[in-house]
């Protein structure tokens, strides 16, 4: 359940990065607006809300907390398809961000409780899997759906009048979640594990200074872990809202082309690679190896890195297809890994504003960095809209070799956190 809303959450974020050509055209924008639409304008409230819906997580009914989230971005992503300007588009991209801040920690919260720690690398990257299904069925359904409204320049609906494409796009992708919200409530709340204790007894909650605290003592392992796995998700998603728009622009493919190659793409080859890292990490954790997640998070980024480059750069379609297969499966590797890290090494009563934080690191320089900095290169480095390419290897291959290397140094302060999380960690009680 948790997935699959994960899943339809990305396709409300995601319908946009097909939608570029035409919103550009009836609000009058630039690459650099469309980027700040994909991503400040999400990340925004995501990243600021994040924090006060964590600590809502830690204490309150998560189900509870998520039925609420699904209800506001719904309603949000259907409102952008009334926007009339830039900053009504802007806001109501807000909204959507505001709504999808709720999800996540909620959702790493419950399912850590669900599952034993030899099987939670799994159990997580299959939520993370979300992800990858969510985007591959945005550009899916979302390529073809562009396709079916470009037939006509308008379109009628009732109570609205008459509306262009890309809006009844919106409406489609939005309304839906209104059906969603109250089938969450067929999850049960579990007990909580993992908790800090005193005198023997669950502590329901901790202050914030207690929190910095906690922070301050695995403070280089944090630092490591949000800097490295915010980088990777600067990679991902600065090539997930332009590669559409890459493949449009300069392989001149269509937007139906591009959004169900793409779609394929990044749904078979970065969920596998997603599943795939939650599997290894788990089988290496068994074995002995404590630092799995960080170890294969490593790898998988320093293998992401020469595909990264090489594809957007290539001339040849066929060429460049075989160099995102493995760009994308590399890529993905981490992101459960990045999830499952900081449940093993956080008390219960923390673990939903500790996530909010991963959250922020990871809108911070991911959504809201990565398409932006894409956008810049190329228009006021190439000062070209048919550099992107270049723009794209240039900011995604820099990522991945910075991802790899802080990776690599927060193996060992990972470690030492694990081992000092074994003194108050009360599996299975």
């Amino acid at each position: 359940m948790l997935t699959g809303l994960y899943i339809f959450s990305y396709i409300d974020r995601t319908v946009l990065t097909l939608l570029v050509g035409p919103i550009r055209q009836d609000l009058q924008i630039s690459d650099t607006e469309v980027s700040l639409l994909h991503g400040f304008a999400f990340a925004l409230f995501y990243t600021f809300l994040g924090l006060p819906f964590g600590r809502l997580t830690d204490r309150h009914h998560r189900i509870g907390i998520v039925s609420i989230g699904i209800l506001v971005w719904s309603v949000m992503t259907a409102i952008s398809g009334f926007a009339r300007s830039f900053w009504q588009l802007f806001l109501a991209r807000v909204g959507v961000g505001v709504g999808e801040a709720a999800l996540s920690p909620a959702a790493y919260s419950i399912i850590t409780d669900y599952f034993a720690p030899d099987k939670r690398s799994r159990a997580l990257s299959v939520y993370v899997l979300g992800s990858y299904l969510g985007m591959s069925l945005a550009y899916l359904i979302g390529g073809g759906l562009v396709a079916v409204l470009e037939s006509a320049p308008f379109w009628d609906v009732p109570l609205a009048g008459p509306l262009e494409g890309w809006r009844i796009a919106f409406l489609a992708v939005g309304l839906p979640g209104l059906i969603l919200a109250p089938l969450i409530w067929t999850v049960r709340e579990p007990r909580r594990r993992g908790t800090l204790r005193l005198d023997g007894a669950a502590v329901k909650s901790v202050p914030v200074s207690e929190l910095g605290g906690y922070l301050r003592l695995h403070w280089k392992t944090y630092s490591a872990h949000f800097l490295g796995f915010g980088l990777l998700c600067l990679l991902i998603n600065g090539m997930a809202l332009w590669t559409p728009t890459f493949l449009i622009r300069v392989h001149g493919w269509s937007v139906g082309e591009a959004g169900a190659v793409y779609g394929l793409m990044i749904g078979i080859f970065g969920g596998f690679g997603v599943v795939a890292g939650g599997w290894i990490s788990d089988n290496l954790q068994k074995r002995g190896f404590r630092g799995a997640c960080f170890i294969v998070a490593a790898v998988g980024s320093a293998l992401a890195i020469v595909p990264t480059v090489l594809m957007p750069i290539v001339t040849d379609s066929r060429l460049m297809l075989g160099l995102m297969a493995p760009a994308l499966f590399f890529g993905g590797i981490p992101f459960g890994l990045a999830v499952s890290a900081l449940q093993q090494i956080t008390p219960n009563q923390m673990r939903g504003q500790v996530s909010a934080m991963y959250q922020f690191f990871n809108n911070l320089l991911g959504i809201g960095c990565g398409p932006l900095l894409v956008a810049l290169v190329t228009d006021y480095v190439f000062k070209d809209e048919k550099a992107l390419g270049h723009s794209m290897a240039i900011v995604g291959g820099a990522a991945a070799v910075i991802a790899t290397i802080v990776l690599l140094v927060g193996i060992r302060p990972y470690v030492e956190s694990l081992k000092l999380a074994d003194r108050w960690k009360r599996e299975g009680d």
